[in-house]
């Protein structure tokens, strides 16, 4: 009984914990400093690229959702090509939890090298994963 308990109130924390929006004023993991030359940025899904026909909608709109901040933001380029990229931007979005994650687009050892998840993250018009990703990239830029 005390297991079951145990287990039940592990869940419960666990769903609170993935429920929470992710707070763009949070502590920025940190940032690889291998990425502060990067300029050019290619964004897509785990599951595909924006114009992937079988691309679920929720993460096409994250990857355009993505794309408009970036652009705002204007310290990348964006290309539309991975092997024009200096960094490749993946994302996914669930109803549960969205994910960004930095990969180095010259080394293909599928280990991403900066990652945040979040609740409602890649949302159009507001992203606070892109806000935290900005300001990483901005940290590593300040120590060259």
């Amino acid at each position: 009984m005390k297991r079951f308990l145990l287990l039940a109130i592990s869940l419960i924390l666990l769903a609170i914990s993935a429920a929470a929006k992710p707070d763009p004023n949070a502590k920025v993991p940190a940032f690889p400093g291998i990425l502060a030359n990067a300029r050019y940025v290619y964004v897509a899904s785990y599951d595909g690229d924006q114009f992937d026909r079988n691309l679920l909608p929720e993460d096409r709109e994250a990857i355009s959702a993505v794309e408009d901040s970036i652009q705002r933001w204007g310290k990348l380029t964006l290309v539309y090509r991975p092997f024009d990229a200096d960094i490749i931007i993946l994302v996914t979005s669930r109803p549960t939890e969205d994910l960004m994650a930095v990969y180095d687009a010259h080394h293909s050892s599928g280990n991403f090298l900066w990652r945040v998840m979040g609740r409602d993250g890649l949302q159009s018009g507001e992203t606070p994963l892109v806000t935290q990703f900005e300001k990483g990239f901005e940290s590593v830029q300040k120590h060259k």
